[in-house]
């Protein structure tokens, strides 16, 4: 037994070791947490700079020769539509917006041939603000360029967040994986001073001192006061839960808070309401409804997540404040992600009892379609959107292979960003049907539809 000894007694201090290690990073972890600057009051938008407020006001708020706008499925208001990736046969997802100092927009998505594949790149496309025509799309970063800027591999890339900081530049947030599924991300970021023409080297986002993974992001930032920047993000190694990240005006973590009871809840939405008081509405990862808790002193606590009135279907939304205060969401409000919708707040402020607005609704009701009507749905709107029939035939063969089983297709419709432009225009983006990325634009005080849907009157989940 003796020469054994040995082994246990070096095995031994090697335990010690670790757990003195343990016990000096959880040290080190509170003594940051203590010495955190205090937060400030919440912004309402980013302060704009004198080139951002004179070209804002020499921008056109219409323009003569557009298309006829399209009137909603089911024919209650009207809206301005159009696809904005180009490259056909592709997976798309995860698309986000920014408007640019002229008064055009910035779309950012991911893209390849198929989620999480070696191929997926971060994609960008400008579309032009008096007649609302896309650019072809570019790559703003692929695998190769995120591993060169950060030295070290990237297995798969996804998620991109574009928005204008304070300061007046635009910065990228994407989650990236070297290791795993996307439980295993991080989330890298850049910054561009040219209006997304070029940007900085890609770096790494420091969320966490242990292995620093299982930190993702999907939601637009919100901003402070002083400059710094809000980003909601959401974990999902061993469990998911929704947290806000306090970022510095040159993008250092400086504060890292849980949202409570947000177990099984993930996505985050943030919608400022005044200096101090916010909403974070969250995607439910059991499907059940759609969650929400609120702050009252500019982020430093938040209640407890409950339900809302509104179902999820384990499905994204996004949310924005408009200039007049008013809030809107945009989410899948039924079982699945065949009927997408707008939420506008009432008197009250709040989403319960909301009328929708549709934008895009299956016209069978759970969303299921035979391989053939699915394929012909399809093909009749991008025909109509002026698609070719060599890009009609690849992007129908990209949403059978995503969407489709032996007979029976899903339609999909997810992943929505909101936008509210300079001119009052609302912009959504969102994923259609994983082939394409699709853009509405719409007036928000056009005549609001009359109240033939109303909300689920669910009670609220138990937790």
């Amino acid at each position: 037994m003796n020469p054994g000894a040995p082994v246990v007694t070096r095995s031994r201090r090697i335990d010690f070791m670790a757990a003195g290690l343990l016990v000096l990073a959880f040290a080190a972890s509170g003594w940051h947490i203590a010495r955190r600057p205090p937060a400030s009051d919440f912004a309402a938008a980013p302060v704009a700079s004198t080139a951002v407020a004179s070209m804002a006001a020499s921008t056109p708020a219409s323009a003569p020769n557009l298309p006829p706008p399209q009137l909603s499925p089911d024919g209650r208001w009207r809206f301005d539509a159009g696809f904005v990736s180009s490259s056909p046969g592709k997976a798309v997802h995860a698309a986000s917006l920014v408007e640019l100092l002229d008064g055009r927009l910035r779309a950012v998505w991911f893209s390849g041939s198929r989620e999480g594949a070696g191929d997926v790149t971060v994609q960008t496309a400008v579309m032009d603000a008096a007649s609302q025509r896309w650019s072809a799309e570019t790559t703003l970063f692929d695998r190769q360029a995120l591993q060169r800027g950060l030295w070290r591999y990237v297995k798969k890339i996804g998620n991109p967040v574009i928005a204008r900081a304070p300061d007046g530049s635009l910065w990228l947030w994407m989650v990236n994986v070297s290791l795993g599924g996307w439980a295993g991300s991080s989330i890298t970021w850049a910054r561009s001073t040219d209006e997304g023409f070029n940007w900085s080297p890609p770096r790494r986002l420091v969320t966490s001192p242990f292995l620093n993974i299982s930190t993702l992001v999907k939601g637009a930032p919100i901003f402070y006061q002083n400059g710094e920047i809000g980003l909601p993000v959401y974990h999902e190694l061993m469990a998911k839960f929704a947290e806000v990240l306090r970022l510095s005006p040159d993008g250092q973590v400086l504060d890292k808070l849980r949202i409570p009871a947000s177990h099984g809840s993930l996505q985050p939405v943030l919608l400022v309401a005044g200096p101090q008081q916010a909403q974070a509405y969250m995607r439910s990862g059991q499907s059940t409804a759609l969650m929400m808790s609120q702050t009252h002193d500019a982020g430093q606590t938040w209640s407890a997540t409950a339900a809302t009135a509104w179902p999820n279907p384990d499905s994204a939304m996004a949310g924005v404040v408009t200039s007049g205060g008013q809030q809107w969401l945009a989410l899948n409000p039924g079982e699945n992600r065949g009927t997408l919708a707008l939420l506008r707040t009432g008197a009250g402020g709040s989403f319960d009892g909301a009328s929708p607005w549709l934008v895009e609704a299956s016209p069978v009701a759970g969303g299921r379609l035979s391989v053939a009507q699915h394929d012909q749905r399809l093909s009749d709107e991008l025909r109509a959107q002026g698609a070719s029939l060599t890009q009609i035939e690849a992007d129908v063969a990209s949403a059978r292979r995503q969407l489709c089983g032996a007979e029976i297709c899903a339609l999909e419709y997810s992943y929505p960003y909101l936008l509210q432009s300079r001119d009052g225009y609302l912009h959504l983006v969102y994923t259609w049907q994983r082939s394409r990325i699709k853009h509405v634009r719409l007036d928000p005080l056009q005549r609001p539809p009359t109240a033939e849907i109303s909300a689920p009157n669910h009670a609220p989940a138990a937790h």
